[in-house]
Protein backbone atom coordinates (compact mmCIF):
# COMPACT_ATOMS: atom_id res chain seq x y z
CA UNK A 1 0.00 0.00 0.00
CA UNK A 2 1.54 3.62 -0.71
CA UNK A 3 3.68 5.90 1.51
CA UNK A 4 2.96 9.26 0.48
CA UNK A 5 5.62 11.55 1.97
CA UNK A 6 5.72 15.13 2.29
CA UNK A 7 9.03 16.96 1.63
CA UNK A 8 10.64 20.39 1.04
CA UNK A 9 13.73 22.05 2.22
CA UNK A 10 12.30 25.32 3.29
CA UNK A 11 9.77 24.94 6.44
CA UNK A 12 6.63 27.18 6.77
CA UNK A 13 5.21 25.88 3.30
CA UNK A 14 2.26 23.98 4.64
CA UNK A 15 3.01 20.79 4.99
CA UNK A 16 2.06 19.50 7.79
CA UNK A 17 -1.31 21.19 7.26
CA UNK A 18 -1.65 19.42 4.09
CA UNK A 19 -0.51 15.87 5.37
CA UNK A 20 -3.32 16.21 8.21
CA UNK A 21 -5.88 16.77 5.66
CA UNK A 22 -5.01 14.10 3.83
CA UNK A 23 -4.50 11.57 6.40
CA UNK A 24 -8.12 12.76 7.60
CA UNK A 25 -9.45 12.89 4.49
CA UNK A 26 -8.32 9.24 3.91
CA UNK A 27 -10.06 8.11 6.83
CA UNK A 28 -13.35 10.14 6.68
CA UNK A 29 -13.31 7.54 3.75
CA UNK A 30 -13.13 4.26 5.96
CA UNK A 31 -8.90 3.83 5.09
CA UNK A 32 -6.64 3.16 8.23
CA UNK A 33 -4.08 5.48 7.92
CA UNK A 34 -0.82 5.52 9.79
CA UNK A 35 0.73 9.21 10.06
CA UNK A 36 4.78 9.34 10.83
CA UNK A 37 5.31 12.57 12.23
CA UNK A 38 9.11 13.01 11.80
CA UNK A 39 8.84 16.90 12.29
CA UNK A 40 11.00 18.11 15.35
CA UNK A 41 8.25 20.72 16.00
CA UNK A 42 5.83 17.85 16.41
CA UNK A 43 3.07 19.28 14.80
CA UNK A 44 0.86 16.38 14.17
CA UNK A 45 1.55 15.47 17.16
CA UNK A 46 0.26 18.17 19.09
CA UNK A 47 -2.41 18.04 16.74
CA UNK A 48 -3.51 14.65 17.67
CA UNK A 49 -3.00 15.41 21.37
CA UNK A 50 -6.13 17.81 21.21
CA UNK A 51 -8.11 14.83 20.53
CA UNK A 52 -11.22 13.88 18.61
CA UNK A 53 -8.37 12.10 16.19
CA UNK A 54 -10.13 9.48 14.02
CA UNK A 55 -10.10 5.81 15.38
CA UNK A 56 -8.52 4.73 11.91
CA UNK A 57 -5.62 7.25 12.49
CA UNK A 58 -2.38 6.04 13.61
CA UNK A 59 -0.26 8.70 14.80
CA UNK A 60 3.72 8.03 15.31
CA UNK A 61 6.50 10.60 16.91
CA UNK A 62 10.00 9.86 17.94
CA UNK A 63 11.30 9.12 14.69
CA UNK A 64 14.84 9.73 13.88
CA UNK A 65 17.49 9.46 11.10
CA UNK A 66 18.19 5.95 12.33
CA UNK A 67 14.44 4.54 12.96
CA UNK A 68 12.65 6.28 9.60
CA UNK A 69 13.34 3.25 7.27
CA UNK A 70 12.20 0.82 9.55
CA UNK A 71 8.77 3.10 10.89
CA UNK A 72 7.87 3.41 7.05
CA UNK A 73 8.38 -0.54 6.67
CA UNK A 74 6.48 -1.15 9.54
CA UNK A 75 3.30 1.45 8.58
CA UNK A 76 3.18 0.11 5.42
CA UNK A 77 2.69 -3.34 6.70
CA UNK A 78 -0.32 -2.40 9.20
CA UNK A 79 -1.94 0.42 7.58
CA UNK A 80 -2.77 0.37 3.77
CA UNK A 81 -2.21 4.14 4.04
CA UNK A 82 1.39 5.83 5.15
CA UNK A 83 1.70 9.66 5.36
CA UNK A 84 4.88 10.78 6.55
CA UNK A 85 5.35 14.53 7.47
CA UNK A 86 9.33 15.49 7.19
CA UNK A 87 11.08 18.21 8.44
CA UNK A 88 12.38 21.72 6.75
CA UNK A 89 15.38 20.40 6.13
CA UNK A 90 17.71 18.31 3.65
CA UNK A 91 18.84 16.01 5.99
CA UNK A 92 19.53 12.23 5.51
CA UNK A 93 16.13 11.53 7.72
CA UNK A 94 14.37 13.50 4.23
CA UNK A 95 16.57 10.92 1.69
CA UNK A 96 15.57 8.06 3.69
CA UNK A 97 12.00 9.20 3.49
CA UNK A 98 12.12 9.60 -0.11
CA UNK A 99 13.53 6.55 -1.11
CA UNK A 100 10.51 4.75 0.07
CA UNK A 101 7.82 6.73 -0.95
CA UNK A 102 5.46 6.14 -3.61
CA UNK A 103 4.50 9.11 -4.12
CA UNK A 104 6.17 12.67 -2.73
CA UNK A 105 4.31 15.43 -2.40
CA UNK A 106 6.03 18.87 -3.04
CA UNK A 107 4.52 21.69 -1.25
CA UNK A 108 5.27 25.10 -1.88
CA UNK A 109 3.33 28.82 -1.57
CA UNK A 110 2.92 30.64 -4.86
CA UNK A 111 6.56 32.89 -4.62
CA UNK A 112 9.92 32.45 -6.31
CA UNK A 113 11.74 31.78 -3.06
CA UNK A 114 9.28 28.53 -2.51
CA UNK A 115 9.66 27.88 -6.02
CA UNK A 116 13.70 27.81 -5.67
CA UNK A 117 13.26 25.59 -2.61
CA UNK A 118 10.47 23.13 -4.38
CA UNK A 119 13.33 22.88 -7.15
CA UNK A 120 16.14 21.04 -4.04
CA UNK A 121 13.39 19.18 -3.38
CA UNK A 122 13.41 17.72 -6.70
CA UNK A 123 16.55 17.28 -6.84
CA UNK A 124 17.14 15.19 -3.47
CA UNK A 125 14.32 12.63 -5.22
CA UNK A 126 16.49 12.67 -7.95
CA UNK A 127 19.47 11.15 -6.44
CA UNK A 128 17.52 9.06 -4.34
CA UNK A 129 16.00 7.84 -7.55
CA UNK A 130 19.84 7.33 -8.96
CA UNK A 131 21.12 5.89 -5.53
CA UNK A 132 18.48 3.16 -5.35
CA UNK A 133 17.34 2.48 -9.29
CA UNK A 134 13.93 3.40 -8.81
CA UNK A 135 11.57 5.88 -10.00
CA UNK A 136 9.67 8.03 -7.22
CA UNK A 137 7.12 9.82 -8.41
CA UNK A 138 6.44 13.63 -7.46
CA UNK A 139 4.14 16.30 -7.67
CA UNK A 140 4.02 20.14 -6.83
CA UNK A 141 1.47 20.87 -4.33
CA UNK A 142 0.51 24.97 -4.15
CA UNK A 143 -0.56 26.02 -1.23
CA UNK A 144 -2.18 28.92 1.01
CA UNK A 145 -3.15 30.31 -2.36
CA UNK A 146 -6.52 32.67 -2.43
CA UNK A 147 -9.28 30.34 -4.01
CA UNK A 148 -10.58 33.58 -5.68
CA UNK A 149 -7.18 35.36 -7.04
CA UNK A 150 -3.99 34.04 -9.04
CA UNK A 151 -1.38 36.59 -8.66
CA UNK A 152 0.81 36.94 -11.29
CA UNK A 153 3.80 35.31 -10.19
CA UNK A 154 1.87 32.00 -8.98
CA UNK A 155 0.61 32.21 -13.24
CA UNK A 156 4.74 32.54 -14.11
CA UNK A 157 5.74 29.99 -11.48
CA UNK A 158 3.10 27.24 -13.12
CA UNK A 159 4.19 28.36 -16.20
CA UNK A 160 7.74 27.56 -15.41
CA UNK A 161 6.58 24.29 -13.94
CA UNK A 162 4.82 22.92 -17.29
CA UNK A 163 8.22 24.47 -19.69
CA UNK A 164 10.01 22.01 -17.58
CA UNK A 165 8.06 18.94 -17.55
CA UNK A 166 7.33 18.96 -13.75
CA UNK A 167 4.22 17.31 -12.83
CA UNK A 168 1.96 19.54 -10.12
CA UNK A 169 -1.39 19.22 -8.72
CA UNK A 170 -4.30 20.61 -10.37
CA UNK A 171 -6.04 21.16 -6.82
CA UNK A 172 -4.34 23.68 -4.84
CA UNK A 173 -5.11 23.79 -1.11
CA UNK A 174 -5.90 26.98 -0.65
CA UNK A 175 -5.60 29.50 2.52
CA UNK A 176 -8.87 28.24 4.48
CA UNK A 177 -9.93 29.23 8.12
CA UNK A 178 -10.46 25.33 8.89
CA UNK A 179 -7.46 24.38 7.77
CA UNK A 180 -5.99 26.58 10.64
CA UNK A 181 -8.57 25.80 13.21
CA UNK A 182 -7.73 22.00 12.99
CA UNK A 183 -4.30 22.49 14.70
CA UNK A 184 -6.44 24.67 17.32
CA UNK A 185 -9.54 21.85 18.23
CA UNK A 186 -8.13 19.17 16.73
CA UNK A 187 -10.04 16.21 14.92
CA UNK A 188 -11.14 16.69 11.29
CA UNK A 189 -12.79 19.37 8.85
CA UNK A 190 -15.71 17.11 9.60
CA UNK A 191 -15.69 17.04 12.92
CA UNK A 192 -15.35 21.02 13.20
CA UNK A 193 -18.05 23.51 14.35
CA UNK A 194 -19.83 25.33 10.87
CA UNK A 195 -21.23 28.34 13.42
CA UNK A 196 -17.35 28.73 14.58
CA UNK A 197 -15.69 28.38 11.35
CA UNK A 198 -16.09 30.57 8.16
CA UNK A 199 -16.48 28.72 4.65
CA UNK A 200 -16.35 24.87 5.97
CA UNK A 201 -18.02 23.35 3.42
CA UNK A 202 -15.58 25.36 0.83
CA UNK A 203 -12.50 23.73 2.92
CA UNK A 204 -14.51 20.29 2.96
CA UNK A 205 -14.69 20.69 -0.96
CA UNK A 206 -11.28 21.76 -1.51
CA UNK A 207 -9.93 19.07 0.81
CA UNK A 208 -11.93 16.29 -0.66
CA UNK A 209 -10.63 17.57 -4.12
CA UNK A 210 -6.98 17.60 -3.03
CA UNK A 211 -7.43 13.91 -1.58
CA UNK A 212 -9.11 12.30 -4.94
CA UNK A 213 -6.17 13.89 -7.25
CA UNK A 214 -3.88 12.32 -4.63
CA UNK A 215 -4.98 8.85 -5.00
CA UNK A 216 -5.22 9.48 -8.75
CA UNK A 217 -1.87 9.92 -9.20
CA UNK A 218 -0.64 6.73 -7.28
CA UNK A 219 0.75 4.15 -9.81
CA UNK A 220 -2.07 1.85 -11.93
CA UNK A 221 -1.27 -0.84 -9.06
CA UNK A 222 -1.48 0.86 -5.83
CA UNK A 223 -4.04 3.75 -7.13
CA UNK A 224 -6.05 0.54 -7.48
CA UNK A 225 -5.72 -1.22 -4.26
CA UNK A 226 -6.28 2.75 -2.64
CA UNK A 227 -9.77 2.75 -4.76
CA UNK A 228 -10.45 -0.28 -2.73
CA UNK A 229 -9.86 1.25 0.78
CA UNK A 230 -11.51 4.56 -0.58
CA UNK A 231 -13.78 6.19 -3.13
CA UNK A 232 -14.18 9.94 -3.18
CA UNK A 233 -17.60 10.70 -5.09
CA UNK A 234 -18.16 13.21 -3.36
Amino acid sequence: MPTIVFANPKGGVGKSTAAVILATQLAHKGARVTILDADPNKPISHWGKRGRVPQNINVVADISESTIIDEIDAAAQNTPFVVVDLEGTASMMVAYAISRADLVIIPIQGSQLDAAEGTKAIKLIRQQEKAFHKTIPFAILFTRTNAALKPRTLVHIQAELQKHNIPAFSTQVHEREAYRALFSFGGTLETLDSTQVGNLDKAIANAREFARETVAMLRPAQAEDAHREVAFNG
